[in-house]
Order: C-alpha cells, then structure tokens, then sequence
C-alpha cells in the first residue's frame, strides 16, 4: 500500500470530486499537536459512509503546509507525508516515502517502515490517518526557579570565578519526527492532542538541561551579561544536552531560544568587579618588576646598555602609566642650578665655586632640618 500524488498543492477541489471519499485537516491551531484526519465522502456514496477506522483504496488524502500525515495501520505507521499536495492511497503500491522538509532525522524511520511491507506486511482491520503540526512553536515562557552557576573565566588576567545566575526568556521548538512523537507519545488519540498535555513535562527538562547548557558557554570565556549574545550557541547545546529524551525518544528539537534577562546577586556582582580589579593590580606589579628587572640588567651590560633601555620602555609602554617609576633618576640627571645660572650635576658650581645648595633648612645652632622645627635644639623654621 502506498501513496500516489495526484496534485501539487492542497487546494484543488476538482480532485477531491472524483474521489469516492478523502482524508483531511483544515488547519491546526497553534496549541494542536496532532488531531485524527476527518473523512469526507463525495456524492452517491455519501449515505454509505462506512467505517472511519477503514481507508478505501483510491482514497483521496489532502496534506497542507506545516503538516505532516500519518497512516496508522493496526496501530503500526505504514505511511509517512510531510510534502504539501493532494495524493490518493493504492493498496497495491509500496509504502511511501514524502519526508518533505523534515530531513534526516526521520528518514532512517520511513525506510524501517518500508522494509516492513517488502517482507510481508498486510492491509489490515483498523486503518487511521493523523496531522502532526510540524511548524515552530512559539512563545515558551521560562524562568530558572533556583539560581544556576556560572563560571566567569578569563584567562588575560587570571580570572577564575563560580557566580549564580537566574535567566528568564522564551523558546521554541517543533515535531521533527512524527513517528517517533506518535510511537512514544501521543499513540492513538480519540481527536485531538494539545501542548498542554506535554509542555509542563518538556518545560522542566528544558530547564534542567540549562545547567550544562550554561556551563559550556562558560568556556567561551563569557561575563554573565553577554549570554544574551549566544543564543545561537546556546540552542546548539540545549538540543545536545536534550537529544536522549526529546530528539531520539520523542522526535522534538528546540528551534530556538532568546534570553531576556540574566541576572546576578549583588555580592557575586560585586565578587566579580573585585577580582578584575586584583588580577589588574597584580599584573601592574608584575610589569613594574620586570621594568626594574631590564634596568638592571641594561646597568649590569655597559656594551648593550641601549638595548637594556629600548626593552624597559616596551615594558613600561604596555603597563601604562609606570612612567613615574623612573621619575626619581631623571630628575637627579638633571642636577641643580647655581645662584650664577650654571647648572651643575657635582657638589660645587664649576663656574663660582658656590656649594651645592643643601635640601631643607639650616638652623641657627648648624643643623640642617627638613620639618618645621630643628631636630637637634626645637628651634622654629624661619619664615
């Protein structure tokens, strides 16, 4: 038994005129998952509707965008079409396979279900047709109920920190394999099957796979405000995190998550501005030793003393601000300027003979202070 296209798209109604009795679904709501086809019979035979559960070969099976068909015989899937258009189901074909744009994840399935009528499967007693709503579904609302950690890592400065965040935001996700959501979970619904009756359960494992999904951002080298930035890598590792119990157990994926808010306690707030600010410290002293270090080694290399020099200014280049280290040196090159106008750098001027002056004051009884009282009598500082 199989499928035979008889239009392109689902909206044809002169095909559906000469079958004796179709199979449809005018549309599926944002919150319907799946829901039983409806038979329609044409014409003469409209008083002879028969049973719903039996398809009559040369039925007519009518497949909209967004929608994916099923075709449960005794309570196997025999038939799979996910491609938009109007077909009509011959017993004596083979199963068919329309997977449209569902893509690999579901293939490995129809060609399980193929082989099983090449080795002999038969029509059987209860027939059934279901739409799956394959588009994305949208507006998930969720919310950490209890904090996640984060780890704040950044290997430039040394920074290595466990903080707890709360994140709220939306996600989508969608039916990629039908097969698989109606073997696993919906099964043979009277009539219609709603988020409702899953989205509580799919909520809490969503949220319990946003801890390891969290963690491997981390490794990006992230600061919590910046999650809202990846959501493209955070979707990646949500669907792996979550391929055990939605993508190989009941044929669902998440399409796609935004992060509106991402917060933190003001003490892991402030635990993280602390700890930039030490590993900046201790990188500037770090930088304020190897300074002092390329001095010495240009003292101790009078041959190679210009490149000793060169190397301690590409250090206190990248430091920033470590001129001031130097400071002392270059104002003692400099020397002192006599009362004639000779600048010297000796202890008398080489043009009058006139001493150096000497730092402070001098009291009356000959000592030289540098406060506002003599050390030596407790004499005042003149004014």
């Amino acid at each position: 038994m199989g499928l035979i296209r008889a239009g392109l798209r689902a909206v044809s109604s002169t095909m559906r005129d000469q079958w004796k009795e179709f199979f449809y679904c005018e549309g599926l709501d944002d919150d319907v998952l799946v829901v039983k086809g409806t038979k329609q019979v044409n014409g003469l035979f409209a008083g002879n509707r028969g049973s719903d559960n039996i398809i009559s070969n040369g039925s007519g099976i009518v497949v909209n965008e967004g929608q994916c068909m099923i075709i449960v015989d005794n309570g196997q899937v025999v038939e799979v079409c996910a491609e938009p258009g109007e077909f009509t189901y011959d017993t004596s074909s083979e199963p068919s396979l329309f997977h449209g744009d569902l893509g690999d994840a579901i293939i490995k399935t129809l060609e399980t279900i193929k082989n099983r009528f090449e080795m002999g499967g038969e029509i059987g007693k209860d027939q059934r047709v279901y739409y799956f709503n394959t588009k994305e579904l949208l507006d998930n609302k969720f919310g950490t109920p209890n904090p996640i950690m984060f780890r704040v890592v950044d290997s430039k400065v040394g920074l290595d920190l466990d903080v707890s965040i709360r994140m709220a935001g939306v996600y989508s996700y969608r039916i990629a394999d039908p097969v698989l959501f109606y073997t696993n979970v919906c099964g043979n619904v009277a009539n219609v099957y709603t988020r409702d009756e899953i989205d509580t359960q799919l909520k809490s494992e969503f949220l319990s796979a946003l801890q390891p999904a969290v963690g491997k951002l981390s490794a990006l080298e992230l600061r919590p405000n910046e999650i809202v930035n990846h959501n493209l890598e955070l979707e990646q590792y949500l669907n792996q995190a979550l391929s055990s119990k939605w993508g190989q157990l009941r044929g669902l994926e998440v399409v796609n998550v935004a992060i509106s808010t991402v917060t933190l306690p003001e003490e892991d707030a402030k635990a993280i501005k602390d700890a930039q600010l030490e590993s900046r410290y201790a990188n500037q002293d770090l930088a304020r030793a190897a300074a002092v270090g390329a001095l010495k080694d240009a003292a101790n290399n009078p041959g190679g003393a210009m490149t000793g020099i060169v190397g301690v200014g590409a250090v206190t280049g990248a430091v920033g601000g470590l001129e001031g280290l130097f400071q002392g040196k270059q104002e003692t090159a400099k020397g002192w300027k006599c009362s004639c106008g000779k600048v010297n750098d000796g202890n008398f001027c080489s043009n009058c003979g006139s001493p150096k002056p000497v730092a402070g004051w001098t009291c009356s009884c000959g000592t030289v202070n540098d406060g506002k009282f003599c050390s030596n009598c407790g004499g005042k500082k003149p004014e």
